[in-house]
């Protein structure tokens, strides 16, 4: 084999100096001299030494035996070693291996090939000197006496005294010779050990071995010999795999062909079926043996030599992992660079010379596989080596770059999704709050008896409130990454390049939390996905090699890891009791008054607001009771649905309140089975915050059964005058104010009429002189009736009806006798136009409505329009009707299941 060379031309060197290297390479090159560096030492006389290549190119390399002298022979696999043969081995390897020389061949001899030539170090150090100079070489005896050159003269010279001096093979001490011979063990480690490889793999799993590498297979197997026993074993890098260097396979060609081995039934015979047993001495002349070449693997040649340029002839460190069903020894193969200890697999699987394989890597620490895949990953993003031309196939995954924002969690949707209002985004615009998944983790999964994988129900609630006690209201750092399309109909990732409608993009990414807040010293904070899987709520995303993935994968594996090891959460493999909660929000209204009464025993409750449905009502969870009711201010009320500054008051709850712990007042509970009373988040009036944003308006009906009243009277007084919101077109000198009851001194007088007393000085009473009284008489008056209907059909009010129930004639009837009602007096509920206090009602009295059907249906669809809903008094209801008496408007309360009202009931 020819070397070619040194090409001196690498980077940091400057042209002139290039051009100078090469014509001294030339000049060297001329003289017999080349350049090159040591790869192997075979023995203590011979050198493997390599050229440099150029590019991807392997370089060449020339086997030099150092001429003049003779080392002592080493034993090939058993047996002895000659006197000092070991020990005249281990120097030259310790002194050359992976150093510069230059070399020259003198000659060769032509019937072995050998090649034999001086090669000195760097500084013109001739290495037969030194090693000669030791005692671990001979010098020839010369063929004629007398031709001795000064090169052989300097030998002889540095023998005699290496003999007067007793160094090396020319030791005088007792028992020194006895002591250099190297006796090689007989028995392999499988014979060796009475439980085989797999006994002595067990017994040193673990265990540093300390070893020299005799001889690389491929770049991913190499054949060592273990210190200080000697044996010699072949060991395969465990988690990698590199490509194959080829092999011989023996075929069998028959010399002789069978034929006419057909009986009279038209089947082989039995002479046709067997081949002929030959004996155990018989020479095989029926048949002859050939070999087929299988070539190496795409680039497995430059495997190899990327494996004997790292390790070969040098001192490794092995740790034995495990062995396969072949009892083949699987181990991490460690070498020094330098100072640093590298990885061989990590090494191979970098530059592109090996792959990642997932069985082997599940011998090593889930640290050391998590740099094998990422190594992997990205030899393949740069397509290295046996990766080049390698194209990812299309996934359902999409790099996300450089979109990072801070923001405000307003929302846990789940144990795995948040939403997050955007700092820089106002807080109208539709993309300020942005829903964040987790990156690379997902609920916990349970394959039950039937082989289905279910969601651990415990586990993923217990995530949820995790991210809400942690989450809620706080700042966090979000990074996204990736985006994936789920098919939304089964949650399943959906199919390449589909267009199918159910399909739809979820955006991933990370979440960190404030520095100050996190404990793991990172300077975005703590991991909100880390968080969860080293509390074991959650399970790690197992992503294919050319998913999209979590910028912090290995940190969220390592979490996992250790949940996993420590049997924290549903790693500990427990049944957990299932959480019951009454919800409220679901069952008949009667149900949810009779919860009312065991609600009073305590003034106030502790609640999370589960969901907004307005700006004024919600559903809240007791924990301590273990329900979910549907509650709603006191008093306070907010724009309906597509109303104007609905949806501003919907967000302020959202952003002040949703999934908050709160404090709640029960005051009393609606025909819906809604809960009315005031609600606290951080000693904060929630109905005040709205009312001070002029986003609701305050009902003065009930309104004394509230504690913070007047608080609640000033916020809307301050709305007022700053016409706020709902109140943008307010004109004070149009609409006498609600006075407060505190005026100068403490003490305003009016001129009122009492409507109603309640008892214990608690009583409704009108205000003399308020316009708003003639404006509703005038209105009621106007109403038209439907006589074929029997129902009372309300024209388009133009004004809000906020104290119809407070309304008077100044003159009520005193008798007590009963008063009849005709039926074409019935009354029906207001157009949700009108004012706010009939809503809830409104929404009750659709659940009365008489089934599709019935008669009274049908006469209902043709005679009544179609926004009216018919309503009938039932017993203790408190309705608005015209009394045939006066044909005054009075507000009454049916005593009676009859179409009769009592007069005595008229509360009014």
């Amino acid at each position: 084999m020819e070397v070619s060379c040194t090409d001196s031309s690498h980077h940091g060197t400057s042209p002139a100096q290039n051009k100078r290297e090469l014509l001294a390479s030339s000049a060297m090159a001329a003289s017999g001299w080349i350049n090159g560096k040591v790869k192997a030492v075979p023995s203590g006389d011979t050198l493997v030494i390599m050229g440099r290549a150029k590019a991807e190119t392997l370089p060449p390399e020339k086997s030099i035996t150092l001429s003049s002298i003779i080392a002592p022979r080493l034993a090939l696999r058993y047996g002895s070693d000659e006197p000092f043969a070991w020990d005249s081995r281990e120097f030259l390897r310790k002194l050359c291996i992976g150093q510069d020389v230059k070399f020259k061949v003198e000659y060769i001899i032509p019937a072995s090939g050998r090649e034999f030539g001086r090669v000195y170090l760097a500084g013109d150090q001739n290495i037969a000197s030194l090693v000669v100079a030791q005692g671990f070489a001979k010098v020839k005896q010369q063929r004629q006496k007398g031709d001795t050159s000064p090169y052989v003269t300097e030998l002889l010279r540095l023998e005699e005294i290496a003999r007067d001096q007793g160094l090396g093979c020319w030791s005088k001490e007792p028992g020194a010779v006895e002591a250099s011979v190297r006796i090689l063990p007989s028995l392999t480690i499988a014979e060796a050990n009475p439980s085989g490889t797999k006994g002595f793999v067990a017994e040193m799993k673990g265990k540093a071995l300390q070893a020299i590498v005799e001889q690389v297979r491929d770049g991913s197997t190499i054949r060592v010999y273990l210190i200080p026993s000697f044996s010699f074993v072949q060991v395969y890098v465990a988690g990698v795999q590199a490509p194959s260097m080829g092999r011989r396979l023996p075929s069998v060609v028959a010399q002789k062909e069978v034929t006419n081995n057909v009986d009279a039934d038209g089947k082989a015979s039995r002479d046709a079926q067997e081949p002929p047993i030959l004996g155990t001495l018989q020479k095989p002349v029926a048949s002859a043996v050939t070999y087929s070449e299988i070539p190496p693997d795409r680039f497995g040649k430059e495997a190899k030599h990327f494996t004997e340029t790292k390790v070969l002839n040098r001192e490794v460190r092995i740790i034995l992992e495990g062995t396969d069903s072949f009892d083949n020894m699987f181990a991490s193969v460690y070498y020094s660079d330098g100072n640093t200890a590298k990885d061989l697999a990590l090494e191979l699987a970098e530059n592109g010379f090996a792959k990642y394989m997932e069985w082997s890597a599940n011998m090593l620490g889930a640290e050391t596989k998590r740099k094998l895949k990422n190594a992997e990953l990205q030899a393949k993003k740069e397509q290295l080596r046996i990766w080049t031309g390698f194209q990812p196939p299309v996934t359902n995954t999409t790099a996300i770059h450089n979109q990072k924002f801070t923001g405000k969690v307003i929302e846990v949707v789940n144990g795995y999704c948040i939403i997050v209002a955007d700092d820089i985004l106002p807080g109208g615009s539709p993309s300020a709050e942005r829903r964040v998944n987790l990156s690379s983790i997902r609920p916990p999964k349970l394959v039950d008896s039937f082989g289905e994988s279910k969601t651990i129900e415990h586990f993923a609630c217990a995530a949820k409130e995790f991210l809400r006690t942690r989450l809620i209201g706080k700042q966090v750092h979000v990074s996204m990454e990736y985006s994936r399309r789920i098919n939304i109909s089964n949650r399943q990732v959906a199919a390449n390049k589909t267009n199918i409608v159910d399909d739809k993009i979820l955006d991933y990414g990370s979440v960190f939390l404030p520095p100050h807040v996190g404990s793991s010293g990172n300077l975005l904070g703590a991991n909100v996905a880390e968080l969860l899987l080293s509390r074991g709520c959650a399970d790690i995303t197992r992503h294919r090699d050319y998913e999209e993935r979590s910028h912090h994968y290995d940190a969220l594996l390592a979490a996992y890891s250790r949940a996993e090891k420590a049997k924290k959460g549903y790693h500990a493999k427990k049944d957990y009791p299932a959480t019951h909660m009454n919800d409220l929000t679901t069952v008949p209204a009667k149900k949810a008054r009779d919860f009312f009464h065991l609600l009073q025993r305590n003034k106030r409750h502790s609640a999370v607001v589960e969901y907004i449905f307005s700006g004024h009502r919600f559903k809240l969870t007791m924990p301590n009771e273990t329900s979910t009711i549907a509650f709603s201010f006191s008093c306070v009320r907010c724009p309906g649905k597509n109303e104007p500054y609905s949806d501003d008051a919907i967000a302020l709850m959202r952003r002040t309140i949703l999934q908050r712990d709160v404090e709640i007042e029960i005051e009393a509970v609606d025909r819906t089975g809604t809960f009315l009373g005031s609600l606290w988040e951080s000693k904060n009036n929630m109905a005040y915050v709205l009312l001070q944003s002029g986003l609701a308006k305050l009902s003065s009906f009930g309104l004394d059964r509230i504690s913070e009243a007047q608080t609640l009277i000033r916020a809307e007084k301050y709305a007022q005058q700053k016409k706020l919101k709902v109140w943008e077109n307010y004109n004070e000198a149009e609409v006498i104010p609600q006075r407060s009851l505190a005026g100068q001194n403490g003490k305003e007088t009016f001129k009122v009429i009492v409507t109603e007393v309640i008892g214990g000085g608690m009583f409704y009473a009108q205000i003399v002189g308020d316009r708003r009284l003639d404006n509703i008489r005038q209105e009621l008056a106007s109403m038209k009736f439907n006589d074929a209907s029997d129902t009372l059909i309300a024209e388009d009010f133009s004004y809000t009806l906020s104290d119809t129930l407070e309304v008077q004639p100044e003159h009520t009837p005193s008798d007590t006798s009963e008063v009849g009602v005709e039926p074409k007096n019935h009354v029906v509920p207001l157009r949700f136009k009108w004012s706010s206090l009939f809503k809830d009602e409104v929404d009750t009295l659709k659940d009365e409505i008489p089934p599709v059907g019935t008669s009274e249906a049908e006469d209902l669809a043709a005679n009544v329009p179609s926004d009216v809903v018919p309503f009938n008094p039932t017993k203790g209801d408190v309705v608005l009707a015209q009394f045939t008496v006066d044909n005054s408007w009075k507000r009454a309360m049916n005593r009676k299941s009859s179409n009769v009202i009592s007069s005595e009931s008229i509360i009014k």
